[in-house]
């Protein structure tokens, strides 16, 4: 009965935590939780990814003349898609965290194949 949000028993009712925008635990699991581990691991999943996808760039990109390795969409596509099939969501990633910079919001295979991709 704690569990249950229908019942009229007050005794029994849990009193969730309420948090509000100012505070720092707003929208944010509790500390210690399997839910905060699980989101910490995924950070570090996705951060790895990431360095290994400006990894590829390097490797099979070419130096242009400001000293910046670029990459066609379409080769980067055709290279990374056998490591990882989220190739677009790494690179939005990538560029959020200003490693990487390309035109567009978002890369469409085949449609974007041509779009120069810099590692920063």
């Amino acid at each position: 009965q704690r569990k249950n949000p229908f019942s009229n028993d007050d005794r029994l009712a849990s009193k969730p935590a309420h948090t509000h925008r100012g505070d720092p635990t707003y929208g944010r699991p509790p500390e210690g939780s399997q839910t905060e581990q699980r989101g910490k691991d995924a950070h570090l999943h996705v951060g790895k990814e990431v360095e290994e996808l400006c990894l590829i760039i390097r490797s099979t990109g070419e130096v242009g003349e400001d000293g910046h390795v670029s990459v066609t969409f379409g080769q980067l596509f055709e290279t990374y898609v056998t490591i990882s099939n989220k190739v677009v969501g790494i690179l939005l990633r990538a560029r959020k965290h200003g490693l990487v910079r390309f035109e567009g919001e978002m890369l469409w295979q085949g449609k974007d194949d041509d779009v120069i991709i810099t590692l920063l």
